[in-house]
């Protein structure tokens, strides 16, 4: 009796889209757009099935770097690491944009020794004393992304927006903390500090979880590394971005992958 209801359920998961089942990292903050002489937020990392929701991994808080509206690197508090996500608070003492950002950037390789696969994981640094010279088969990539969110507290500013030069960025020609339903926003995509063209921006709209479809938008960057996106509702959307080049810091490297991705928020008119 239960096998028609097990092969409706299987028929019914083929059917949903490869990027509705694909995790996202992401940071939320509890609040984007604040106002006074010493308000607090609380951020949301994680990795998960649906956006905004822990139900899959949380994202490390190892490489967070918080961006202060005068230019400053501040540390947040309160950080703790549970079972499905990592949270922290930050208190907003100055007036100005905050950039909180993961930044993650290493290299993985792989290789046969005595038969049998082995991997690895480090940086340019470490290579040379943690691989094998004679690895067999050895293959190396290099990653760097970038996960990030803005919050601004009073009057916004652009101080903490400047671009960091290495990997894939997003420059908002638009200020990311003043986004309304139904207007257009521009942005730049730089690519170790200039501007790229031909990057691919999947961006969706959160509460994924009361959706039959991802509803994406779709984006590309033109030839000054530009694209505009009209918000079609209000909301916090995601944004992510990916780009492959051999523009690697390490010779045996033979490829780099960088990612990006941005939690933004989208006010009502």
């Amino acid at each position: 009796m239960k096998r028609p209801l097990i092969l409706a359920a299987v028929i019914a998961s083929l059917a949903v889209p490869f990027s509705a089942t694909a995790h996202k990292a992401w940071l939320r903050p509890s609040q984007t757009v604040l106002a006074g002489t010493d308000p607090w937020i609380t951020v949301d990392a994680a990795v998960s099935n649906d956006l905004f929701y822990f139900n899959h991994v949380p994202l490390r808080l190892d490489n967070l770097a918080i961006t202060a509206p005068d230019g400053s690197k501040i540390e947040p508090q309160n950080p703790a690491t549970g079972k499905y996500r990592s949270v922290f608070d930050l208190q907003l003492a100055q007036q100005g944009t905050y950039r909180l950002a993961v930044v993650n950037s290493g290299l993985s390789g792989s290789w046969e020794e005595n038969g049998k696969p082995k991997r690895w994981r480090g940086t340019p640094a470490t290579f040379a004393t943690e691989v094998p010279k004679d690895a067999k088969n050895l293959q190396i990539s290099q990653s760097v992304g970038r996960i990030e969110t803005f919050v601004t507290n009073g009057s916004p500013n652009d101080t903490a927006l400047k671009s960091s030069g290495e990997g894939l960025e997003l420059v908002p020609l638009t200020h990311p903390n003043d986004l309304f339903a139904g207007e257009a926003t521009k942005f730049r995509v730089l690519v170790d500090g200039k501007p790229a063209e031909g990057v691919e921006f999947e961006i969706v709209r959160g509460e994924t979880r009361y959706r039959n479809a991802q509803d994406e938008i779709k984006a590309v960057s033109d030839a000054k590394g530009e694209f505009a996106v009209t918000w079609p509702t209000a909301g916090m959307y995601w944004l992510e971005a990916t780009k492959e080049d051999a523009k690697t810091s390490l010779p045996q490297a033979r490829k780099r992958r960088l990612s990006y991705v941005a939690t933004l928020e989208v006010l009502p008119q």
